[in-house]
């Protein structure tokens, strides 16, 4: 992948540093620790910041906890509310981590 893209409404939480992990589908899951990405928004393909990859763990959508929600800026039944709305039925996630650059 050569840049990665959030939802508008995410901006904020990414450029005040709150929000330090994206969960993903293996369709997206294709970054490498170590790697920096230029980050637009969904809707616009607006460029609004540099991220650098940290590490990409693969995680159960079941083992989802506090910590995965703490790390998005939402409670844990927000999260996977808003991850069962993007990926409907999904139980295999990529876990991606990163730092603003």
């Amino acid at each position: 992948m050569d840049k990665i893209t959030f939802f508008s409404r995410f901006k904020a939480d990414i450029l005040a540093g709150k929000k330090t992990i994206t969960l993903r589908d293996e369709g997206e899951s294709g970054v490498i620790a170590g790697q920096r990405l230029p980050v637009y928004t969904l809707e616009e393909e607006r460029w609004f910041c540099d991220i650098h990859i940290i590490a990409v763990q693969e995680i159960e959508f079941d083992a989802l906890s506090e910590k995965e929600a703490q790390q998005e800026n939402m409670s844990l039944e927000q999260l996977k509310a808003v991850i069962q709305e993007i990926y409907p039925g999904i139980r295999q996630l990529y876990k991606i981590s990163f730092e603003l650059c």
